[in-house]
């Protein structure tokens, strides 16, 4: 199996803007993105989708919410932002490597109105 674009990035092959890193995840702006404020969120774990995480991803999934706030208080959006995460292809799902969707801005589209990676 040949490495996502978001292992790429990890382990900067691919040049990224890194907004935040720590031992668990990576924090990047998205290359296309849907709201003012639109960034992900990347484990470094690969875990190809929220559906396939174990019950050892436990602290990591709970670790990645607390960047989200964090990201989400940075960029001014903490009163109003989506968070998305789309599993699998059905879903929206191009990549297939765990990430969050962090949106906000000026006026947030509802999370109904469906991203894909």
């Amino acid at each position: 199996m040949s490495k996502t674009i978001f292992q790429k990035i990890i382990d900067r092959e691919i040049p990224s803007e890194i907004l935040y890193e720590d031992e668990f995840c990576i924090v990047i702006k998205d290359i296309a993105p849907k709201a003012p404020v639109h960034l992900l969120v990347i484990p470094k774990k690969l875990i190809t989708k929220l559906s396939e995480s174990s019950e050892e991803d436990t602290k990591l999934l709970g670790h990645l919410l607390k960047i989200v706030r964090e990201m989400a208080k940075e960029h001014g959006i903490e009163e109003a932002f989506n968070v998305i995460i789309n599993n699998g292809e059905k879903a929206g799902q191009t990549v297939f490597h765990l990430h969050i969707h962090i949106l906000g801005g000026d006026k947030v589209k509802l999370s109904s109105e469906l991203i894909t990676d």
